[in-house]
């Protein structure tokens, strides 16, 4: 009996899966992009906290950011 997936695939043109990880990197770079723009309106109107000094909200908008567009880049579709 022949087996019909190995019929199925030879015909059908190559399908490459996306990774997980560059969805992941793509809502890391999302939300960053959200978080750096906040920080920024954050410098001319500090929220009222302690360490409102520090600018926590701009860095972790960096940091996500980076991170973001790292992921992006090392599983983005096409690469190979």
């Amino acid at each position: 009996m022949p087996d019909h997936n190995d019929a199925a695939n030879s015909d059908a043109p190559h399908r490459q899966q996306l990774s997980i990880w560059f969805f992941v990197g793509l809502l890391c770079l999302l939300y960053g992009i959200v978080l750096v723009l906040t920080g920024i309106a954050e410098f001319a109107h500090p929220p009222n906290v302690v360490l409102a000094n520090l600018h926590a909200t701009f860095w972790w908008g960096l940091l996500m950011t980076a991170f973001g567009a790292f992921y992006i880049v090392r599983f983005r579709p096409g690469k190979n």
